[in-house]
């Protein structure tokens, strides 16, 4: 077989039974992994792949390079304050990774200093050097760090082969040396206590599902960790994290429609955790520790009151005694919970996505048309409402003004005791600008904006256009689609331009503006660059998302189609020239597109695609798969589930029609989607296939669910998907 002809993967059917309905497979074999047929035929898609795009080499080099013109290499964050030290990262050209450093504070000062590219500040350390790490694999992923409040050890862990099971190290930053002791299968990031004496880890199930909680206490071997919890329960994902005090450790249980919350007190090591909602009670909450006055509280975020969240305020102890009365008894859960007092109220236009405490206020989350930013809650206001005052809106609360429309806005840190806290902001054309916010003023203080090389950002145009979607809400308005146009000031909406549409909707993930040099490669040559912001994430608050999963799901492909029918009707795109770009559940929305209306597209391109998605979420053993019954549904149980989701699955709705040319890339190791998805995909593809257009499969051999590691594997791994939808576009030519 040349490396231009498709790779034929033998036929072996096996058969899938549920609810009466049989179907047949036929490449359900690739599934194994260890086989050395199966890894003989990836490495054979790859050289198929490779030859059918080869003509693009020369657009990916190009594409390649301006993404790495543009990008400052050498580049700084904003050094951050952590006790008596500030920690910032340098990258240095040439290197795949950053460089974590750290110089002392020198006086008691909250404004960072100036930091400059290749020039080394009086007493700067690097305590951690991911390149040297990096070095001795063909894989590298921190999975998160944690220091302890004298900064003289630093808990990290490390994925080195893309499959996300981490290794626990432990550094004395004294030395810079690592302790003898380790952690192997851990999944995620460490947390550390403040005295560095004991380091909590959660590590996973079978199906990839964090379910127990340990404690390790350094100078212990790992055999001798402590289980501090289990969670039985298959369809609850546990992750957990410091107060803002770090005085206690907030254990959250759940999934897309439910949590179940406990706090364990981290300054005793004999503590056992204290549940306080349990998942019986079926509500969507977090819980944020806060002292007042010295009484210590608990901010909670729920939707007991609404789909759009509200806020209150009660204690451990009044949550705690419910929750074991309830257990206790086994008495029926009639009533509601009593979460105490109603801070901010349920609001149908704002969606209240959490807070971040401070010793000074509270800082609000609130989404509001699409837009995410933060809001103040005073510990004043808190005191009134408790005391007996009226709940204030969220709507009401103060913030920062900014001056872009559409834009991002983030807490990304906010020590508990400083003055002030910071905020990540940006817009589609805007890079990212690091914010101070003094707590008294809430003045913004611009730290720094990200720098881009050779960009006139005023050539390019953000627009918002609202889509129909052919679907009436109950009071018989229209339900519209907002849909974000990005494109060169120099495109207009004349029906002439190529158009690429990208999608994602599901798990109430929102497609917040963001600012990528590697899209201005695309708006540089002439492509509109639209993202349909589909049912099934949250722009528009919960109701938005409900309106996209489970008996709904439908909704998010026919709101990417209308989308793109749409940008054809205002004429921001040629109908017979516009891609569509997916990955994940995004991938499974290309999937899904493909079958409904492959005519209008002439390229599509999904990144490690959930296309099998009914055969993976039948299967409760593999990776995660019980846990996305809460977004698609249990198709084991419920037969109507069951057929609904048949109805969509690409895999299983692939038809003999012409379909366009498509692309599917993956990684080997990647456990959340795994490869066989798009490996059964593109074969059942290239049987139907009835037009011209190529099918074909790049899958990263060393890479995870994020593909290869290392910016610049990054980068290029943007510059194949890029050019392969230019070229297929039409628009292989840049304007600059």
């Amino acid at each position: 077989m040349s490396d231009s002809t498709p790779p034929q993967a033998k036929k072996i059917p096996t058969e899938r039974t549920h609810h009466g309905d049989t179907f047949v497979d036929s490449y359900e074999w690739l599934r194994e992994k260890d086989s050395a047929e199966v890894i003989e035929h990836l490495h054979a898609e790859n050289a198929y792949a490779e030859a059918i795009t080869a003509s693009q080499q020369p657009l990916r080099e190009a594409i390649f390079s301006e993404i790495r013109h543009r990008t400052v290499e050498t580049d700084l964050s904003v050094p951050s304050r952590r006790g008596q030290s500030w920690y910032f990262t340098r990258t240095i050209e040439g290197e795949q990774h950053a460089i974590y450093c750290r110089v002392p504070v020198g006086r008691d000062s909250w404004t960072p200093p100036q930091v400059q590219a290749g020039v080394a500040l009086a007493g700067e350390e690097t305590f951690f050097d991911t390149n040297a790490e990096a070095a001795r694999h063909p894989f590298y992923q921190l999975g998160g760090m944690s220091l302890n409040a004298a900064g003289t050890l630093l808990a990290y862990s490390e994925d080195t082969s893309g499959d996300e099971l981490y290794t626990l190290r432990f550094r004395d930053l004294s030395s810079g040396v690592n302790l003898p002791e380790e952690v192997e299968g851990v999944h995620g990031g460490p947390v550390l206590e403040p005295t560095g004496q004991r380091a909590y880890y959660m590590v996973a199930d079978a199906a990839w599902r964090p379910h127990r909680l340990y404690m390790h206490t350094l100078g212990t071997h790992a055999e001798q960790d402590r289980l501090i919890l289990e969670i039985t329960d298959e369809q609850l994902w546990t992750g957990v994290g410091l107060s803002a005090d770090k005085r206690e450790l907030v254990i959250i249980s759940g999934n897309s429609e439910y949590d179940e919350s406990r706090i364990l007190d981290v300054t005793d090591p004999e503590a056992q955790p204290v549940l306080l909602i349990s998942a019986e009670r079926r509500i969507l909450h977090s819980i944020d520790p806060i002292e007042v006055d010295g009484e210590r509280l608990l901010l909670i975020t729920h939707n007991q009151a609404g789909p759009n969240n509200a806020l209150s305020v009660t204690t451990a102890d009044e949550l705690a005694a419910q929750t074991r009365a309830e257990t206790s008894t086994e008495r029926p859960r009639e009533q509601p919970l009593d979460l105490g007092t109603l801070v901010l109220p349920h609001e149908e236009t704002v969606k209240l996505e959490g807070v971040t405490i401070t010793a000074a206020q509270v800082i609000v989350a609130a989404r509001r048309d699409t837009v995410e930013s933060v809001q103040l809650l005073s510990l004043d206001l808190l005191r009134a409402v408790r005391e007996g005052a009226a709940p204030v809106l969220t709507s009401t609360l103060p913030g920062p003004d900014f001056e872009d429309e559409l834009y991002t806005c983030a807490v990304i840190a906010a020590e508990y005791e400083a003055p002030l806290f910071r905020v990540a902001y940006e817009s589609w054309l805007t890079p990212t600008r690091i914010y101070d916010i003094d707590h008294a003023s809430a003045s913004p203080l611009l730290r720094r904006e990200t720098p881009v090389n050779d960009v006139d950002l005023e050539a390019y145009c953000a627009t918002r256009i609202w889509a129909p979607s052919g679907d009436t809400r109950a009071d018989g308005s229209e339900i519209t689609i907002p849909v974000t146009v990005l494109h060169h000031r120099d495109v207009s909406a004349d029906g002439t331009n190529p158009a690429l549409v990208y999608g994602y909707g599901s798990y109430e993930m929102s497609m917040d503006p963001s600012f990528g040099i590697p899209r201005l490669s695309l708006l540089d040559r002439g492509i509109v660059f639209a993202i349909a912001h589909v049912r099934g994430g949250g722009e528009l608050g919960r109701g938005w998302y409900e309106d996209g999963k489970k008996l709904n799901k439908i909704n998010t492909f026919t709101d990417f189609i209308a989308a793109t029918d749409h940008l054809v009707e205002l004429g921001w795109a040629d109908p017979s020239r516009i891609a569509a770009l997916g990955g994940s559940a995004g991938g499974l929305l290309m999937g899904a597109v493909a079958n409904l209306a492959p005519e209008k597209y002439v390229a599509i391109l999904a990144q490690v695609p959930f296309v099998d998605n009914l055969t993976s979420i039948l299967d409760p053993e593999l990776p995660l798969s019980a846990l996305e019954w809460e977004e698609w549904g249990n198709p084991i149980t419920d037969p109507e589930v069951y057929r609904y989701m048949k109805s969509y699955a690409p895999y299983e709705n692939v038809r003999e029609v012409a379909y366009p040319a498509i692309a599917a890339v993956t990684s080997l190791n990647d456990t959340r989607v795994l490869y066989v998805e798009p490996a059964k995909w593109v074969q059942v593809l290239r049987e139907h296939q009835r037009g011209e257009a190529p099918v074909v499969m790049k899958i990263e051999m060393d890479g995870g669910h994020g593909g290869a590691s290392g910016r610049y594997e990054s980068w290029k791994e943007r510059a194949w998907d890029y050019a392969f939808l230019a070229h297929h576009l039409g628009a292989s030519e840049s304007r600059r």
